[in-house]
């Protein structure tokens, strides 16, 4: 299993918990699942590159928005949401 190096703002995590119900000690799991789909997020990467890693995680399909900074994964924000459940099962071929 392929080993990554995370980090992120503590207190964005702590919103994002409040908001989504997901500490980004958890989005790191999406990381793992050897058939997550990444994509580029064009439309919040006028700073620096931002992507998307959107893989399982427990019963569900998690997005996670990212920056790679030096040579460690930034966590931004992380949610379940249908738009990145659907293009993991389009990416994955999976119907139902």
């Amino acid at each position: 299993m392929a080993q990554f190096s995370f980090e992120w703002d503590e207190q964005k995590s702590r919103d994002n918990e409040l908001r989504h119900g997901i500490p980004f000690e958890q989005a790191r799991q999406a990381f793992y699942d050897p058939r997550r789909v990444t994509a580029h997020d064009a439309a919040h990467s006028r700073q620096e590159p931002r992507f998307f890693c959107i893989g399982k995680v427990g019963q569900g399909v998690m997005t996670v928005r990212y920056t790679i900074r030096g040579e460690r994964i930034r966590i931004i924000g992380a949610g379940y949401w249908r738009k990145g459940r659907k293009i993991y099962e389009k990416e994955n071929q999976i119907f139902g």
